[in-house]
């Protein structure tokens, strides 16, 4: 899993909040976080979707890499990435909320596009 920004954190724990977060939007379908880990998260979420799309049992074990929870591989693989056959990326969409007041940092929504 590549990834572009650091975050303010080590390796391994910048990997381990991204497969969470990455996890908790594919099972909600919604999150809210900062603009920056939206954008990252947004990069992790669109590869599991397009590993989705693939079904094949490779496909299933490399996506397990990232989703956490079983239920929510089972999920990614029969609801969310049969949605998006028509579709060749774009499966998030990031609106930006305004600042958090504690710090002032920029806010985001991630969802996915239904």
């Amino acid at each position: 899993m590549p990834v572009k920004r650091k975050l303010g954190r080590p390796t391994d724990q910048r990997i381990a909040m991204l497969r969470a977060m990455t996890t908790f939007l594919l099972e909600s379908g919604k999150i809210q976080t900062t603009f920056t880990r939206a954008k990252e998260v947004s990069r992790v979420a669109e590869k599991m979707i397009t590993l989705g799309k693939k079904n094949t049992i490779a496909a299933r074990r490399q996506a397990s890499i990232t989703v956490t929870k079983p239920d929510v591989l089972k999920k990614l693989f029969d609801e969310i990435a049969p949605g998006y056959e028509q579709r060749n990326g774009g499966y998030t969409r990031i609106t930006r909320i305004g600042q958090r007041r504690g710090d002032a940092a920029e806010m985001a929504v991630l969802e996915l596009v239904k």
